[in-house]
């Protein structure tokens, strides 16, 4: 019941405090236990170890001594003889006794009648007549009768009391020992620990996303700090790219919004002086009021479709690949594009509408450098092409193509966002997939996906995967 409680209370301290503090209780108790162990099992050989060399001091005394002469000297009351270093006693089978020493030894009948016929020496603890307590080996002397011999343990006890006293003291200092390892191993294990909650309540505070924690080792603390630096690094990066968006955002909508303010300033200015335009010039302006809002609504659709997050992506289905081009080509075909296709059957998971949206992107961006919109398009084993045939591209813009924003000094006049790519870029890594832009050979630009999949459909329409 002790034991139960102390459990209890050891366990309750285990879930309070600092974690330095419960590493250090709980150190500090399991060495305490197995000292302690230790120094009981230490105490039990001890003892038993003490009584079996008295037992066997008393076994080498009754097999040395003269039974014959305690036979014919012994009396009820003691005798005195060879046998006064220690106490013998005669034991008869009518439960009579004899004695030679100081005074007789009482006898336990039930246990020392074992000993009227051949057997091995009963041990036991008894007593003599005035009181003493002793240890008594009863050995076979002949047919009905047996031979008690004592010695007092008195000493056996005080070394035992000594032994005892030690332990403990050996124990208590282990205790205190324990305890200061506790604390040290606590403090050394839990240093790195110290650090990395530093670090995240100096982040907290100023939301310094730089700031890293030195990894030392390769422990399950130096991989947690590895892994806290690799999360505030892509915050950082991931806020980096957020200012990033928002500056290149506000660049390209003021373009816009600029000529739309300047437009309609210029219709309000006519209105209210009262001098109306040439309704030539006026029909003019206000096309290019519908232009300038028509590019600022596709600028905005694509800014949304990149800055969406994962959570607002459509559940991934395994499509036809093939069926998701053909309907990009269709749409693609009302802008007024040329588009040969040959498109082979061909299963992936991912988004319908991101994956049309990326096809028709790099359709529109294809259409637009060739001449009279000419575009070939192929699907074969997974892999998609689509294939312009206007300039191509210098060969050090290439690796640009697919950034933010970007547009190539060639293209700047022509209408567009510079996200067109980059929503493909996106679109495709969301399926699992690859895109690169290079020029194909003959001339003109040749854009490659490649998404994993396979030929033949492999679960039912529209299932989420």
């Amino acid at each position: 019941m002790r034991t139960g409680r102390l459990r209890a209370r050891v366990a309750g301290l285990a879930t309070r405090g600092s974690l330095r503090t419960r590493l250090t209780l709980l150190v500090t108790v399991a060495v305490a236990v197995a000292i302690a162990m230790c120094a009981a099992l230490s105490y039990v050989i001890l003892a038993d170890r003490l009584r079996g060399n008295l037992d066997m001091t008393i076994k080498a005394s009754v097999d040395q001594g003269d039974k014959k002469w305690l036979m014919e000297h012994c009396s009820s009351d003691g005798t005195p003889g060879p046998f006064a270093d220690g106490l013998a006693t005669l034991l008869f089978k009518d439960g009579t006794t004899c004695s030679v020493g100081p005074s007789p030894i009482l006898a336990d009948y039930e246990q020392d009648k074992e000993a009227f016929e051949p057997c091995e020496p009963v041990y036991r603890y008894g007593e003599t007549r005035d009181g003493k307590r002793v240890r008594v080996v009863t050995v076979h002397f002949k047919p009905g009768v047996a031979v008690m011999e004592a010695r007092p343990y008195g000493h056996i006890e005080r070394t035992k009391r000594i032994a005892a006293l030690t332990l403990g003291g050996i124990t208590a200092l282990g205790v205190l020992g324990a305890a200061w390892a506790g604390l040290a191993i606590s403090r050394a294990a839990l240093r790195p620990v110290g650090d990395l909650t530093r670090a995240v309540e100096h982040i907290a505070q100023t939301e310094d996303l730089g700031t890293r924690i030195p990894v030392t080792g390769t422990d399950e603390i130096a991989r947690l700090s590895s892994s806290f630096n690799a999360m505030t690094a892509a915050l950082a990066g991931s806020r980096d790219r957020q200012k990033q968006l928002v500056a290149d955002a506000g660049h390209e909508l003021r373009t816009p919004l600029t000529t739309l303010r300047t437009n309609i300033d210029l219709l309000l200015r006519s209105e209210q002086t009262g001098r109306s335009l040439d309704p030539g010039a006026k029909e003019r302006l206000l096309i290019n009021v519908k232009a300038q809002f028509a590019e600022l609504s596709t600028l905005v659709a694509d800014l949304l479709q990149l800055a969406r997050g994962d959570s607002d992506h459509e559940p991934h289905v395994e499509l036809g690949l093939h069926e998701v081009v053909t309907a990009a080509v269709e749409r693609a075909r009302l802008r007024g594009a040329e588009v040969a296709t040959d498109l082979q059957p061909w299963y992936v998971v991912g988004s319908a509408s991101s994956l049309e949206r990326a096809v028709l992107n790099l359709i529109d961006n294809a259409a637009k450098f060739s001449p009279g919109g000419q575009v070939e398009v192929r699907l074969s084993d997974g892999r998609l092409t689509v294939r312009d045939h206007g300039p191509g591209l210098p060969e050090e813009e290439l690796p640009h193509v697919f950034e933010r924003f970007w547009r190539s000094p060639s293209a700047r006049g022509l209408p567009g966002s510079g996200l067109g790519l980059a929503i493909v870029a996106q679109a495709v890594g969301e399926a699992g997939g690859e895109v690169r832009l290079a020029n194909a050979p003959g001339g003109g630009a040749i854009a490659t996906v490649d998404l994993p999949g396979s030929p033949d459909r492999r679960a039912e329409p529209g299932t989420p995967l």
